[in-house]
């Protein structure tokens, strides 16, 4: 995958978001980690909070879809602040899932490619090799 420099990359599953920023060019990338903004995980994509019973036991999995949720809102608002001009989302392929239900239509434009793939908690080496091989 070709990452034009400075390129936001934001890799992420159902409770940590590491962020990087391409420090190369687009045929030789360098990443760079990058501090994220406080991530609101209070909110949930797919409609309210449901309290926790039989019917629906997991708030563990609830948890990790409004996080990715709440890593878009984070995302969102840096896009449409001009922040970030291009994007590249890594994240498992639930989180993934989840986090396209509240792309802002400008979050969409400025997407230049997604990796579904688990690679919290890799090494930045990980992380180019996986963009390099997509």
């Amino acid at each position: 995958m070709h990452l034009p420099q400075n390129t936001v990359i934001a890799v992420a599953d159902g409770e940590k978001l590491s962020l990087f920023q391409n420090d190369g060019d687009a045929m030789h990338p360098k990443l760079k980690a990058m501090a994220s903004d406080e991530i609101d995980a209070s909110t949930i994509s797919s409609g309210a909070r449901h309290p926790s019973s039989a019917a629906n036991p997991d708030d563990r999995q609830q948890n990790e879809d409004a996080f990715g949720s709440g890593v878009v809102d984070m995302l969102n608002k840096q896009v449409l602040s001009g922040k970030i001009k291009n994007l590249v989302i890594i994240a498992s392929p639930r989180t993934l899932g989840e986090m396209r239900k509240v792309y802002h239509k400008s979050l969409s434009d400025v997407l230049i490619g997604e990796l579904d793939k688990d690679l919290t908690g890799h090494s930045i080496q990980d992380i180019e090799k996986a963009l390099a091989a997509a």
